[in-house]
């Protein structure tokens, strides 16, 4: 019985997520219609709709892989994460505007957290260390971004939370992983 309550629970999580994507997605839709400020082409939404689809679906594989809240929190801010950093650098750029060509290192950053996952085989301690080098790798973005004099870079600030956070919660999952294989 309450693996049923659980697997309905977690539909409705499922089911919100992606009406939240969806309603995202209809955002600039429903702006387009009263205002000339924003202006969004079929391959804008396309991407997006590409975009939005991949964080949902990557979190929806990982919640399925890993029945730990911890380490679906982990999965679900880190995807925030990254989702956050390729909408912000995309639509309006972090360093200066979205085609000067130092927005390039947020890839990087992306690299470390992608590949990183790929090698530790995406294990809760190891998401926990790429997490955290990802977030290294975000300080580095910034300091650089300063040497070059751009002062808008420490707003990437938040990144680094996020991936520090994300790392937090990895670690949790890492434990509590523990206690219960322990136990059994």
């Amino acid at each position: 019985m309450t693996e049923i309550k659980t697997t309905k629970r977690a539909n409705r999580w499922s089911f919100a997520m992606w009406g939240g994507a969806g309603a995202l997605l209809l955002l600039p839709l429903i702006a387009m219609q009263f205002t000339r400020e924003v202006q969004w082409t079929v391959s804008d939404f396309a991407f997006m709709g590409a975009l939005l689809a991949t964080a949902c679906g990557i979190y929806e594989l990982a919640a399925r892989l890993q029945g730990n809240g911890s380490y679906k929190a982990g999965v679900a801010v880190a995807v925030v994460g990254a989702f956050l950093l390729i909408w912000v650098n995309l639509a309006v750029g972090i360093l200066g505007s979205e085609n000067n060509p130092a927005n390039l290192m947020f890839g990087g950053v992306l690299l470390v957290a992608m590949v990183g996952s790929l090698l530790v085989w995406f294990r809760p301690v190891g998401m926990a260390v790429v997490m955290g080098l990802t977030a290294l790798a975000q300080t580095v973005v910034v300091v650089i971004g300063l040497a070059q004099g751009y002062s808008d870079v420490l707003l990437t600030g938040f990144w680094i939370v996020l991936w520090l956070v994300a790392a937090g919660l990895f670690a949790q999952a890492a434990r509590q992983r523990k206690v219960v294989q322990s136990q059994a």
